[in-house]
């Protein structure tokens, strides 16, 4: 047996060479519409960016807004996950609202959101994507959490779960897309008047 046929197999070389390629595509694609634009926005500029071949990133994706996606989903979950607690309370939920403010005010993925939230007004590939991909499994599990907090007794929102998680990121969503400041204050009037949280004893 030769010293080279003795190695220890490389098996995941190429799994790592293509994670950082992946990776490289999203921070490119991240980058490229933060400082461009949806509109200016092409596979062969974020090829460019990411220093890959255009096929590699047909290979893996259909489209700018599929990779798009992937970033959002991403850093979505790393930024503003949807709290677990077995019994959340409205605090729990007034710290993600916030959370969420940050996303869209601050965070380039933020850009992310607005950008597709807005394209899919005038594409209805790009809003079948996005809510299959983004959109409802993050409903589902705010809807949950929800159902949780209100069996736990510490918030009791007069309106069904769906409407009441569009009333509070509806006004989030709108003042973040006209480019508006979005108080502090706004989150806590939210939940205040929406969830109508459970007073601590006296």
């Amino acid at each position: 047996m030769s010293a080279a046929s003795s190695l220890p197999p490389r098996a995941h070389s190429g799994n790592r060479r293509d994670e950082a390629a992946r990776l490289a595509v999203l921070h490119a694609a991240d980058d490229l519409l933060v400082e461009h634009g949806f509109g200016a926005l092409t596979i062969e500029s974020i090829a460019r960016r990411a220093g890959v071949a255009k096929q590699t990133i047909y290979r893996w994706w259909p489209s700018k807004v599929e990779i798009l996606l992937d970033v959002l989903i991403e850093d979505s979950e790393k930024r503003f996950p949807v709290p677990t607690e077995e019994q959340p309370t409205a605090d729990d939920i007034r710290r993600y609202l916030r959370a969420f403010v940050r996303f869209v005010t601050r965070d380039p993925a933020g850009r992310v959101l607005l950008a597709l939230l807005a394209e899919a007004q005038h594409h209805s590939a790009t809003a079948a994507s996005l809510h299959e991909r983004y959109l409802d499994p993050r409903r589902a599990a705010e809807r949950d959490l929800l159902a949780r907090a209100t069996a736990a007794g510490e918030i009791a929102p007069d309106l069904a779960p769906d409407a009441t998680m569009d009333a509070l990121v509806g006004p989030i969503v709108y003042r973040a897309m006209t480019g508006a400041p979005i108080p502090r204050a706004l989150v806590d009037t939210l939940v205040a008047d929406l969830l109508k949280p459970r007073r601590p004893p006296a």
